[in-house]
């Protein structure tokens, strides 16, 4: 197997990266180690102390995909010291140094955070797994393990909204259903968002069904690389309440707005434990 190896990468934990609730695809395998796919591709990565090896590539595959997946070319440690005048987010923003910003597929994503209203991530996991695995493509086997592919907004609609209930996805199959149907049916949909702000990128989505505020921010943050992108769900309403009791901090509106929600949110979850 293939592999390309970084020496002592900086502001970078796979644990962080993929357990603060932005990717669905990638699990755990051992204490070191991740496995899931993206953009169609298996993809295996391992860090320890000062190296992080990334298996199933190559150094031409790993520059043109895997190093913009990983938001590789942005200096995360000058964004960290810009939160310095911010005493609470100073100290979330270094005990949660390790994420970076996943650039993932845009359909993907704006999916899958639709599966993720009211859900836990096991569950969503297990939906977003039960979909691939039935209309998506075989990417990679592991003896008898399969791993598959994300299916596209043609394949879902065909279909059908009672199928895709029938994939344990409640309530949230018609909303999924008229996603695949849009994104199908306007072919410049997803890539209409490049041309809009924010804010207009914002109610752009949300002519899905299904789709508010908080799933668009989610979108925009984790799909499309708009790091000014601010997610709002009744956890972070409680942070905002806890820290910021008077109103939001400038920080939290501004242009790393969606990587100071990262921080913030995973040093509640994880350093305080407040809603593991």
């Amino acid at each position: 197997m293939n592999k390309v190896c970084i020496q002592k990468p900086q502001n970078f934990d796979i644990s962080q990266i993929f357990d603060c609730g932005q990717c669905f695809r990638f699990n755990r395998t051992d204490a070191d180690t991740y496995e899931g796919v993206a953009f169609g591709r298996y993809l295996k990565v391992e860090q320890r102390v000062d190296t992080v090896t990334f298996f199933n590539t190559d150094t031409n595959e790993f520059e043109k995909l895997w190093s913009k997946y990983f938001d590789l070319d942005t200096d995360y440690g000058s964004i960290i010291d810009g939160f310095s005048d911010d005493i609470i987010l100073k100290k979330a923003a270094e005990y949660s140094s390790g994420i970076r910003i996943l650039k993932q597929e845009s359909w993907e994503t704006l999916c899958s955070f639709i599966i993720s209203q009211n859900n836990n991530i096991p569950r969503i996991k297990g939906i977003i797994e039960r979909m691939s695995e039935k209309y998506g493509e075989v990417v990679w086997k592991d003896g008898d393990k399969k791993y598959y592919s994300f299916p596209d907004a043609k394949t879902l609609f065909e279909a059908g909204e009672k199928e895709i209930f029938d994939l344990k996805t409640g309530f949230r199959a018609k909303y999924i259903y008229d996603c695949a149907k849009t994104v199908y049916s306007e072919p410049f949909f997803i890539t209409d968002v490049n041309n809009l702000s924010t804010p207009e990128a914002s109610l752009h989505l949300q002519k899905i069904k299904g789709v508010g505020a908080k799933v668009a921010a989610c979108t925009l943050l984790f799909g499309f690389a708009r790091h000014d992108a601010f997610p709002v769900d009744v956890w972070v309403k409680r942070i905002l309440e806890k820290y910021y009791p008077n109103g939001e901090n400038g920080h939290l509106t501004g242009k790393y707005a969606g990587i100071a929600q990262q921080y913030l949110f995973y040093y509640e979850r994880c350093a305080n434990g407040v809603f593991l």
